[in-house]
């Protein structure tokens, strides 16, 4: 999770290595075209996913790993790009942004897919932001400005069916996360 805990520089070393050691285990050995299997997509991939009237092109963050890198060290966001944190569970949030060079925007969403809180958030800025609200279960780091650029405001929906097909070509099952299993229906765990 990309928040405010300290973690020593040798311990990001180690951390850094076995995100990179999961990534490479996140598809499958002989997926692919060849083998007829489906490939599975990586933290790496892009998705469209609507937020309100506006589709972003989201990179999933949902192993505690790819949670903690998050967009760290990271300049190359495009305009309409942004990274959402997937959560098991309804939560408080708290996000910094420790070695993030990319000014950019937080908007914290309900398990619902209401847009909540939205919040800037600075360059290199070790201060945590944290949300006012315990019922969150996303979070979309985008470049800052977006949501008021875009007209995106609390109230906004995420579109849950979008995320949860790409959490299903990442591998992982959506109803986990309390959304669609892909016949349409939600479900809680």
């Amino acid at each position: 999770m990309k928040n405010a805990n300290l973690v020593s520089r040798w311990g990001a070393v180690l951390v850094l290595t076995a995100g990179l050691l999961s990534c490479a285990r996140e598809k499958p050995a002989g997926a692919g075209p060849a083998t007829g299997a489906p490939v599975v997509k990586t933290v790496r991939d892009f998705f469209p996913i609507r937020v309100g009237e506006k589709t972003v092109r989201m990179q999933l963050a949902v192993r505690p790993l790819e949670m903690q890198r998050g967009l760290m060290e990271r300049r190359d966001l495009g305009r309409d790009d942004g990274m959402i944190f997937i959560y098991d569970r309804p939560q408080a949030m708290s996000f910094w942004m420790r070695n993030t060079p990319t000014p950019l925007d937080i908007g914290f969403f309900r398990g619902d897919g209401v847009l909540a809180e939205i919040y800037p958030l600075h360059p290199f800025d070790e201060k945590s932001v944290s949300s006012r609200s315990t019922d969150l279960q996303f979070a979309l780091e985008v470049n800052q400005g977006w949501y008021r650029e875009n007209g995106i405001k609390p109230g906004a929906k995420l579109d849950l069916a979008a995320v949860a097909a790409a959490l299903r070509e990442r591998g992982f099952d959506p109803a986990r996360y309390g959304l669609p299993a892909g016949d349409g229906a939600a479900r809680r765990p």
